[in-house]
């Protein structure tokens, strides 16, 4: 069940942050069950979220209010949940669209099925 999180100092009016860029698991080696949590320090930040083909969440405000470097829990940040196919690429991509530099902290899990 390979984890990973994230905190991500964004620029302003910066689009298309891409948190998973690097991560060995994006394009998943088997069918799974997927977790994600987000929260931003502030509310000027939009998430799409797509998995293969599939847009699991389109343009979406990011939770805000969150502390830079703290690790996002689902008591206090919304939770996205799906099931992706062997294959499919995770994509998160983050838009800046305040003018502001918030940092974004996440995690996501995915959980072979």
């Amino acid at each position: 069940m390979p984890d990973f999180s994230w905190s991500r100092a964004l620029t302003a009016n910066q689009l298309d942050d891409r948190p998973l860029a690097n991560w060995k698991y994006r394009r998943l080696p088997f069918r799974a069950g997927v977790t994600i949590l987000q929260r931003a320090t502030t509310v000027g930040v939009r998430q799409t979220i797509d998995a293969g083909a599939q847009n699991m969440q389109q343009k979406s405000p990011v939770h805000g209010g969150g502390t830079a470097g703290v690790q996002p829990i689902p008591q206090t940040s919304p939770v996205l949940q799906f099931i992706a196919e062997a294959g499919d690429e995770i994509i998160i991509s983050n838009d800046e669209v305040a003018g502001g530099t918030p940092t974004v902290d996440g995690y996501i899990n995915v959980e072979p099925m």
